[in-house]
């Protein structure tokens, strides 16, 4: 007997908790909201989880209701689950390390700016606003007891060939969306990547000015 393949909504608070590793949770100065805090990005993806549609529609939808300037909202997504043909070409145009893990993910998300107000002007917030809808997307997943890794190594022409996009439509990142798995199922360099620590630099390094 073969165990069914796990789908998002089956695992429990307790099970979410367990599988994130205690060293992953963010060191923060002050308390955060928990999906912040345990926001991480990693490599390690269960091959078999699936994720139910309606889980995955909730986490589009926060990017949706992501903030938009003008509420032009320019934020264009390429939704791709594993086994399908979209899949392998996303999985195919990505570049480095990327490669060796990112097939395990359950979905793929390519984040695409709409750049254009109209034939005549550009919109300036574009990216920006895709990051916010793509900031918006993650904290949602990691509520729902997902897990995303964004990345900025992939061939973005080629995916802009694949799937027909005009030169109005900049694709700026990849993200994987999948549910925690196995450490030991990573390359030596890989594992190394996961189980470094967190860090970031200090706040005061940050705040520019801080009357």
């Amino acid at each position: 007997m073969t165990d069914a393949p796990l789908t998002a909504t089956a695992l429990t608070a307790t099970t979410l908790t367990a599988t994130i590793p205690a060293d992953r949770h963010a060191n923060t100065l002050s308390p955060l909201l928990p999906s912040l805090a345990a926001r991480w990005s990693p490599r390690a993806y269960d091959p078999t989880a699936v994720i139910d549609e309606a889980t995955l529609t909730t986490v589009l939808e926060a990017a949706r209701w992501a903030p938009s300037a003008s509420n032009m909202q320019p934020s264009r997504f390429i939704v791709a689950r594993r086994g399908s043909a979209s899949f392998a070409t996303i999985n195919d145009a990505l570049m480095g390390f990327n490669r060796a893990w990112a097939d395990t993910a359950s979905v793929l998300i390519v984040s695409v700016a709409k750049l254009s107000i109209d034939e005549t002007r550009e919109n300036p917030w574009a990216r920006y606003d895709l990051g916010q809808a793509v900031a918006h997307l993650t904290i949602q997943a990691q509520h729902d007891g997902l897990h995303t890794h964004q990345m900025g190594g992939f061939d973005g022409p080629a995916i802009a060939a694949a799937f027909n996009l005009t030169e109005d439509q900049a694709v700026v990142t990849v993200t994987a969306l999948g549910v925690l798995g196995k450490l030991d199922d990573l390359t030596p360099e890989l594992r190394e990547r996961e189980v470094a620590p967190r860090t970031r630099k200090p706040l005061t390094e940050l705040l520019l000015v801080n009357d």
